[in-house]
């Protein structure tokens, strides 16, 4: 079967395309609008099409939308109910006639599609499809949390066989996921965008308020809980975004994540006595809180968790497509790596490069061009492969620089024109990960664990180490990342060092770099030293030709 998947409803507009059971491409909408997250100041904007990204995933595939079997979308308006008018009925009325529309707009966007052949699977069913059906392994339990979906916020389950089966289910309005939306827009920042910000901010101070939220946030058996009403402004005033971070600040976000990774612990060992299964498999935004996932996998009884890379809304774009093949009885191919978004040519990226008109080379080996650059403690916008889908920069979209510099976290900071708070994380050959990293998984390919930073290896890779002592790697594998492997054994040969910073290759407010037009804009503007793309290299101060 054909099928093409689709993330509209909410934010993280995204569109992925299965094959015979087989993942053949994914990609968000704002890898093409440049709109990040599919927003702008116009509140309908959240809603809208990822109209590029399908018709992408369809030239990719080497389908017309006529040829579709059928398009998943991930909301199924019809488990909307009136549980959850209580939040803001007018949206809520709004957000299922648009999705009860979705069929049309679809047609629209995508000549030839047969409207009768989009099918509803249910959101937090999408999550759970996401994560258990992509996941590396066979059996297992599945944990889905996030803001909301219809009229739930998150599911426990299991997978086995290659079907899913649906334990608990967290109604509305008791969330995790907004519960911290709200707490991240009273410290200032943006709800729905910029949790992430609050999860770095919580290592900043202890959790003096864990005691009260414990009252507010009950675990109630069963694979629920219960939120009850919270006065953020009991324990620190609220914050524009123009207004000093203060200590009450960071104690209510260390208060908040600390609660949050107790209840999903109450969540997953209630889950694990449930199905008695090994293998735990997670999506949901809140997902994507790597020290939650961390305290799981280190304190919770399961022997190996797999966390979707894409466990936002966008990744329900895929598992929305994998649940409609499942159930058609398709044989399902683990998700074959993160990186399944747009891929450029040697040709096509000559071609922007001379439009242009920069100077540029093209050496025997950009792994070692680079690994030259980055011991000389230069930084380096390195551009390979096809684009991740998710969050994370995972060697492909990659902001690169020396770990070995404690200056190097402002630095890039300043380049990426962010928060200071903000940690940058490693990149790490996966063979020399226990040299530098303990107490946590094994294997970490998409950046989604922390881990202790050994105290041999703390003063040598300061910019990759939490103000807790702590790091977010990301471990690469040799036959998966063959490129990236040789440039951590090029830096580590002139460095000793097996470790390089990689964060996202964009700056504040902006998507990740996608095309190579993309990649020469972000260098243009930004003081990075050196940008390696595909084959080519391009200095900065480069005359142009």
């Amino acid at each position: 079967m054909r099928i093409l998947g689709i993330n509209a409803v909410f934010h993280d507009p995204a569109a992925a395309l299965v094959i015979d059971g087989r993942t053949v491409a994914a990609a968000e909408e704002e890898r093409f609008s440049r709109r990040k997250h599919g927003k702008t100041p116009v509140p309908f904007s959240a809603w809208e099409q990822p109209e590029q990204a399908a018709a992408w995933c369809l030239r990719q595939g080497g389908i017309q939308a006529s040829e579709l079997d059928a398009v998943a979308f991930s909301y199924d308006p019809a488990l909307v109910d009136d549980a959850v008018d209580g939040l803001d009925p007018a949206w809520e009325w709004l957000r299922t006639i648009f999705a009860e529309r979705a069929p049309h707009f679809l047609a629209t966007a995508l000549p030839g599609l047969d409207r009768d052949a989009v099918v509803c699977v249910p959101h937090h069913v999408a999550h759970a499809a996401s994560a258990a059906l992509a996941a590396p392994f066979g059996d297992c339990a599945v944990l889905t949390a996030d803001g909301r979906g219809e009229s739930t916020s998150g599911l426990a389950g299991r997978c086995t066989g290659g079907r899913l089966t649906t334990l608990a289910e967290q109604r509305l309005p008791h969330s995790l996921g907004l519960m911290y939306e709200e707490l991240t827009e009273h410290l200032g920042f943006r709800r729905s965008s910029d949790e992430y910000k609050v999860m770095a901010l919580a290592s900043y101070a202890e959790p003096v308020f864990l005691p009260d939220l414990r009252d507010l946030v009950r675990s109630t058996g069963g694979g629920h809980y219960e939120i009850g009403p919270i006065d953020w402004q009991r324990w620190a005033p609220r914050r524009s975004a123009q207004e000093r971070l203060g200590d009450k600040h960071a104690q209510l976000a260390a208060s908040v994540q600390s609660r949050v990774e107790e209840v999903l612990l109450d969540l997953a060992r209630w889950l694990h006595e449930a199905t008695g299964e090994r293998r735990l498999a997670m999506a949901g935004g809140v997902a994507l809180n790597c020290v939650a996932n961390t305290r799981i996998a280190r304190e919770g009884p399961f022997d190996e968790v797999w966390v979707q890379p894409a466990a936002g809304d966008s990744g329900t774009a895929l598992g929305a497509a994998l649940q409609v093949a499942a159930q058609h009885d398709e044989p399902i191919e683990p998700m074959p790596g993160a990186d399944l978004g747009r891929g450029w040519s040697d040709e096509e990226i000559e071609n922007s490069l001379r439009t242009a008109k920069l100077a540029y080379e093209r050496p025997g080996d950009v792994a070692e061009v680079a690994a030259e650059a980055l011991a000389r403690d230069e930084s380096v916008g390195w551009f390979q492969g096809r684009s991740e889908f998710g969050p994370r920069a995972l060697g492909h979209r990659s902001l690169l620089a020396h770990p070995g510099n404690a200056d190097n976290v402002e630095r890039l900071n300043d380049i990426k024109g962010r928060e200071q708070f903000r940690p940058v994380a490693p990149m790490v050959l996966a063979e020399r990960a226990g040299e530098l990293f303990t107490r946590g998984p094994e294997s970490s390919p998409h950046m989604l664990f922390v881990h202790d930073v050994t105290p041999e290896w703390q003063d040598r890779i300061p910019a990759a180490v939490h103000i807790d002592g702590t790091a977010r790697p990301q471990t690469v594998d040799r036959a998966a990342e063959p490129l990236v492997a040789r440039l951590l054994d090029s830096f580590a040969a002139r460095t000793g060092v097996p470790a390089l910073i990689n964060t996202s290759f964009n700056t504040a407010g902006r998507p990740m770099v996608d095309s190579p037009v993309d990649a020469l804009e972000c260098f243009g503007a930004s003081p990075i030293d050196l940008l390696v793309i595909g084959p080519f290299v391009v200095h900065r101060g480069s005359e142009r030709s």
